[in-house]
């Protein structure tokens, strides 16, 4: 059978190349205000986006150098040379103290702004961790321990977010309310299922309508532990984010400059131009990562028992409930998961993976951004004697990857939206 990972990984590379800064950014930059250009960038692709602008305002000769200036806060491995915004590399998706005092910088920047300047916020995902201030109260090492336990917790982004925006200083529109009096522009990349403003980046330059209540409710449903400081943060009405109708929004404008539809779009024509019949089933897609596994290889089988040549392609973001002691990351695990569905089903490949490059992993630039699995990998799993189900029970999908041969391996893409999941079937 003809190699279908040259495919894969085109019809992968087709969304992530949607979404890149270089292609999307500068269309969208607005002219110079009477006084000056404060970028602050913060997610995944935060530093490419710093350079992209820099590109549009420098280069293009729209502005005076000493007029531009920043900080762009972005994940280790994730920097870009720039002139005038200072890159900042921090953690994710655990926070570190340089994304701690990155948020902080930030804030200083905000609040010196004036009514003559533009506060030109560039965010994509990835900002939430990338951004830590720390409600009052709370220490470091507190915020940290309770974004690891969001992180395992299995609650989808939206609901990570409401809790991260009730214990900051930055998110839930503080950012915003900082910057005020000056003009607001935010240019988003979005990196959650329905573009919600609010949750990328943890919204911090829209109106939030969660609560605290909400927020406590979430950690109580999850089952997830707090110490004695962030249960008093989670109650203290001073945390309460920025609602809509706040003067802190008057001169604050939001647009979405890339989505997770327009990359699936994109790849989606890849797969219809090699021949393919595409069953693409959306940018949104939530749930259990072994779940929707098992959802979408019905689709794929049947099509198979048909003789079907079909194209099954997903977007969205998908979760992992930990409860091994593995490695792996959603993507990983999907893919995992099909392993052993497909049971050496000829003809059947897939790829799934995070436009980011990084599908879990420790915070590194060389995390696997997912993984591949066709019949090369049934080879492997034979000669090896690898019980993918075994693996799957320990969430230990980069140790069953790493064995075959078959994780994916991008680098930092600089771009974020989301993943793209692929099943190829070629009866």
């Amino acid at each position: 059978m003809t190699d279908k990972r040259p495919l894969l990984r085109a019809i992968f590379d087709a969304a992530v190349a949607a979404a890149h800064p270089d292609r999307i950014l500068a269309g969208h930059l607005p002219p110079p205000p009477r006084g000056r250009i404060l970028c602050l960038a913060a997610g995944k692709a935060a530093g490419a986006l710093a350079h992209a602008a820099e590109r549009h305002y420098l280069d293009g000769g729209h502005i005076d150098p000493a007029r531009l200036s920043g900080l762009a806060t972005t994940r280790h491995g994730y920097g870009m040379p720039t002139k005038r915004i200072e890159v900042v590399e921090a953690g994710h998706p655990v926070p570190d103290e340089a994304g701690m005092k990155a948020a902080a910088r930030t804030l200083e920047l905000a609040e010196a702004a004036g009514e003559d300047d533009l506060v030109l916020v560039l965010l994509s995902g990835g900002g939430s961790a990338n951004w830590v201030a720390p409600a009052e109260g709370i220490s470091f090492a507190q915020k940290q321990a309770m974004n690891k336990s969001l992180l395992r917790s299995g609650a989808p982004i939206g609901e990570m977010n409401t809790v991260r925006k009730h214990l900051s200083r930055i998110k839930g529109g503080r950012l915003a309310r900082a910057a005020a009096p000056a003009q607001v522009l935010t240019l988003a990349i979005s990196d959650v299922p329905f573009d919600d403003p609010a949750t990328i980046a943890s919204g911090p330059t829209v109106p939030d309508t969660t609560t605290l209540a909400d927020a406590r409710e979430i950690v109580a449903r999850y089952q997830i532990k707090t110490d004695d400081a962030v249960a008093a943060a989670l109650n203290d009405p001073r945390n309460e984010s920025c609602k809509p109708g706040n003067a802190a929004f008057a001169r604050a404008d939001f647009k979405i400059i890339a989505r997770p539809q327009e990359s699936l779009d994109a790849a989606v024509a890849v797969a219809q131009n090699a021949g393919y019949e595409v069953v693409a089933l959306g940018a949104d897609l939530e749930g259990e990562a072994r779940d929707v596994a098992a959802a979408h290889a019905q689709i794929a089988l049947k099509a198979h028992a048909e003789g079907r040549k079909l194209a099954v392609l997903s977007g969205g973001e998908l979760t992992v409930t930990v409860r091994g002691n593995g490695c792996g990351g959603p993507n990983q695990e999907y893919v995992l998961a099909l392993a052993s569905l497909f049971a050496d089903t000829a003809g059947i490949c897939v790829l799934a993976g995070d436009t980011d490059g990084a599908d879990g992993g420790a915070g590194h630039p060389t995390d696997p951004a997912g993984a591949i699995l066709d019949q090369r990998t049934f080879a492997k799993m034979r000669e090896l004697k690898l019980d993918p189900k075994a693996y799957l029970a320990n969430n230990d999908a980069t140790a069953f990857f790493e064995a075959t041969g078959d994780l994916l391996m991008t680098g930092p893409t600089l771009t974020n939206v989301n993943d793209i999941r692929i099943i190829l079937v070629d009866p």
